[in-house]
Parts: structure tokens; sequence; C-alpha cells
């Protein structure tokens, strides 16, 4: 049976690790061609080779999406490159600890340019080739925290907060020509977002690692997602089976955002 996604050629960014690597290679076993773009290029190279040995079709592009010129030669050159563009899933994204006044500037705007500004960037580049080929769909992971607020992240909340608003208006805008933008928001899933605790020293990340896992032993579902969990709800949205779902905020989060018990842990970051 062919799979889902067969024929469709996508684009994934932040795919060298995470939530972006198992939404590409779960797409790539649907059948889709993807295009993986991160600034990691180790781990973007890896995942391509796992897509590879899994019988898929992968390549590896590096860009900063916070940097517009480097999201429109992607998006041009995989549309190019492959003749057509059906799928763009925005998962690259940053934090920073802090409470606002301990935030630095650079730190606020470098987040805001990565997790808010690249979804935009890539929509607009991508649209006028979603539109040649007869629609498309746009998929912006953003966050529990961008529904609930959390404590020193403002950058991180502000951020994925916009990216949800960003979905809907989009979607008023280009439903009618069949470009389906929507958005999911994870709660704790079991990543290290930008290799934070890779970098820690080995006691600092052992003990990083169980304060994510403390917090979300006490949300209604009691653990971590497995980055696979969000890759389902990927496929979903970008597959026939989503037809009627514009501008939908799927949540998915363990219970997290009609609970949200964050008990005595309020060390910064995320």
């Amino acid at each position: 049976m062919p799979g889902k996604l067969a024929g469709k050629t996508a684009i994934v960014t932040g795919g060298a690790s995470g939530i972006g690597r198992a939404i590409a290679r779960r797409y790539a076993s649907e059948g889709a061609a993807v295009s993986i773009a991160d600034q990691n290029s180790a781990g973007g190279e890896q995942t391509v080779e796992m897509i590879r040995q899994q019988g898929g079709e992968a390549t590896f592009v590096l860009c900063d999406v916070g940097r517009a010129e480097q999201v429109q030669a992607l998006v041009d050159g995989v549309a190019e490159k492959a003749g057509r563009l059906d799928i763009v899933v925005n998962v690259a994204g940053i934090g920073a600890g802090g409470k606002a006044e301990s935030c630095s500037v650079e730190d606020f705007q470098r987040v805001v340019a990565v997790n808010l500004c690249g979804p935009f960037y890539a929509a607009k580049f991508a649209i006028p080739h979603l539109r040649r080929a007869g629609g498309g769909s746009i998929i912006n992971i953003s966050s529990v925290y961008g529904i609930i607020a959390a404590p020193n992240v403002p950058a991180y909340c502000a951020s994925k907060g916009g990216l949800i608003m960003l979905t809907k208006q989009l979607a008023v805008d280009y439903s009618h020509e069949n470009i389906r933008v929507n958005c999911i928001c994870p709660g704790y899933v079991n990543t290290d977002m930008g290799g934070r605790r890779a970098r820690m020293a080995p006691d600092d990340a052992a003990r990083a690692l169980a304060n994510r896992e403390a917090k979300a032993a006490m949300q209604p579902i009691g653990r971590q997602a497995d980055p696979e969990e969000m890759a389902g709800a990927a496929v979903f949205l970008a597959s026939d089976d989503a037809t009627f779902a514009v501008g939908s905020i799927l949540v998915v989060d363990g219970g997290e955002s009609i609970l949200h018990n964050i008990g005595p842990y309020f060390e910064p970051g995320i």
C-alpha cells in the first residue's frame, strides 16, 4: 500500500534531532521525499542516513532559519530540484532562560528570530511553490508554552504564542487556495533542545534531565513523550486525512495545559 504522503516533497526544519528527526523519518516512511534543514550538519546527515537505510529519500541542507536569505535559498532550492513542494514543517526552535530583567536583549531577539521569524520566512517563500503544486500543508511546531505561561522563559513563551497566531492568520489568508496551515503544541518531549544538556558537565546534565523528568511526571500523563508521538500528529496534518483542518492548534501535551502542575521546580530553562 502506498504511504499517506507518497509522491510529496517535504521540508522539515530542525531535522537533525528530536521532534524534527522523528517527523522526517516518519514522512519518508510514508513515501515523501524529505529535505532536512538544520545548523547541525552532523546530526542532519545522520538523519538522512537513517532515512536512506530504511529505504526512504532524503537530503540535507545547512540552514539558519533565523536568516531570511538562507530560508529562501532552502525553499527555492528544494522546489527547483524536486519540481514541486507540498509540505513544510517548521520544527527548528531554541530557548533562553531567565526572567525578563536577566534575559539579554540579544537572547530575546535570537529566540524570536528562530522560533517566530523562521516559520514566517518559510511560509513566505514556500507559498508560491505550494500554490503551483495545487495546494499543500504548512505545519508549525509551537509549544504548550504558547498557550500557558512557564517560569523564566519570556522569549520562548512570546515566540511560541506568536507562532500560534501566525498559524491562524496564514490559514485565514491562504486556506481558500488549498494551502492549509496548522500547528502542533507539544508538552514535555524527550529531547535535548539545542543540545543544551550535551554541553553541560555530566553531573549537571544528569540533574537537568532529572528535573525535566520530575516536571513531566507531575502532569496528567505522568511522563515525557517520545518524539515519535509528535510525528504521528504531523503525518495526520500533512495527509489527506486532515483536508478540513485549517488553522487548527493540535495540543499534544499529555494533559499539561489542562493542569500545568509546576510544583516546586522553578529552575530556569525548558
